[in-house]
């Protein structure tokens, strides 16, 4: 594909950073600038190169950008456009990378300029890890990208975008905001949760004993407390109804423990078992 003149990162952590990484790697980017809140950071993207400059003006940092990337915490979306709104170029793209749709695109569909197009992304890559020291330019490979266009998404823009992912070795998938957010509510925000939740379960004096069971389980728990609390309260009413769903779960378990039900534990874990090896075995 054609690639883009001038894309801007805002946001150079370990999402941004490997964008960069990538995008410059396949040849997508004939520069990138990157735009951060602190001169360290935006120093390593440089030695990294994952941007070719950078600057702390979102305002600046778009100037002549025929792509955007909002590549923050989600909370800080709607900041960060109205501050670059009005120096978008006319007819740029504005994408993101965030974990929640719904209110990320109808606020980005509010606040880009006619001749600008919006295109709600959200990239299923990355890990616990926080910030431009992990920014890998592998890090898309074999992985799926979800976009969420609705009535307003240019086609032309949709396509580039859709072009832009497949590029970089991802899978593309198409939902509503509304679909993305109801349905990773239950594969992502739930287990974030609920890993959350298991680590405040443990009592102080079985923390020594902890084995690689109990890291593999609650590693998501490491994640950034800031990131992960926008990701809920831009989704809560999903969150909240899958949480209900999890207890629910979780009490049949609870129950069948406390009555000494072997034959229905046996029941429930082999059920669970068997539904996670096919879905794991599928992808």
């Amino acid at each position: 594909m054609t690639p883009w003149n001038q894309v801007t990162i805002i946001g150079t952590g370990l999402i941004g950073g490997s964008l960069g990484l990538a995008m410059k790697r396949a040849g997508l980017a004939r520069r990138v600038v990157g735009v951060g809140h602190r001169p360290s950071t935006l120093d390593q993207a440089l030695a990294s190169g994952a941007a070719d400059e950078t600057t702390l003006d979102a305002a600046e940092g778009v100037r002549g950008s025929d792509l955007v990337v909002l590549a923050t915490a989600v909370g800080l979306f709607e900041p960060l456009l109205r501050q670059a709104a009005d120096s978008l170029a006319d007819g740029a793209v504005v994408i993101d990378v965030g974990s929640t749709k719904a209110q990320v695109v109808r606020t980005g569909e509010a606040l880009v300029p006619a001749g600008r197009a919006f295109v709600g992304c959200h990239p299923i890559a990355g890990s616990e890890k926080r910030g431009i020291d992990y920014a890998d330019a592998g890090l898309f490979d074999g992985a799926v990208c979800i976009l969420t266009p609705t009535d307003a998404t240019p086609a032309d823009a949709l396509a580039r975008v859709t072009d832009t992912w497949a590029a970089l070795g991802m899978r593309v998938v198409r939902l509503s905001p509304a679909e993305h957010d109801h349905l990773l509510a239950e594969v992502s925000h739930l287990p974030h949760v609920v890993a959350a939740a298991l680590v405040q379960a443990v009592r102080p004096d079985a923390e020594p004993l902890v084995g690689s069971g109990w890291r593999d389980t609650t590693r998501v728990a490491g994640g950034d407390p800031g990131l992960w609390r926008d990701i809920l309260l831009t989704n809560s009413g999903d969150v909240a109804a899958a949480l209900a769903r999890f207890r629910e779960a979780l009490e049949a378990l609870q129950d069948a423990v406390a009555r000494g039900d072997g034959d229905r534990i046996q029941h429930l874990l082999a059920d669970a078992k068997a539904r996670r090896d096919r879905i794991v075995g599928e992808q």
